[in-house]
């Protein structure tokens, strides 16, 4: 069985900072799977609202987000916090991406690990 990895990117975006954490989610998560890894990327805490900007033709990671999305490995958007940092879940389901909850409607990380996922977070 391949080695199972979660990136949780919380970074939010308006920075310079957070636009290489987003990209690098992107990238880690793309290239694990590529090498046989299984990797899912789920949007956390500001992280959340990557999903509309992402999203945006126009901005300079859409091409990565897009590949990374149409490979299944986004795992999906922090239910409780794409509202509580200023996103909707509309702009999320418009994005392709599924808003998750399993834990007081935040994504369960407990469930990752006991799932044999290791964690990183960005």
């Amino acid at each position: 069985m391949a080695e199972r990895i979660a990136i949780i990117l919380h970074a939010e975006p308006g920075t310079h900072d957070s636009l290489g954490r987003a990209l690098h989610s992107l990238l880690y998560t793309k290239e694990l799977n590529e090498k046989g890894f299984e990797a899912r990327l789920i949007f956390d805490g500001g992280g959340t609202r990557w999903a509309g900007e992402l999203s945006k033709e126009d901005h300079k990671l859409h091409e990565l987000f897009e590949s990374v999305k149409a490979s299944g490995a986004i795992h999906g958007v922090c239910q409780f916090c794409v509202d509580a940092f200023g996103g909707s879940v509309d702009e999320v389901e418009r994005a392709g991406l599924k808003v998750i909850g399993e834990y007081s409607g935040h994504p369960s990380v407990a469930g990752l690990i006991a799932d044999g996922f290791k964690v990183i977070t960005l």
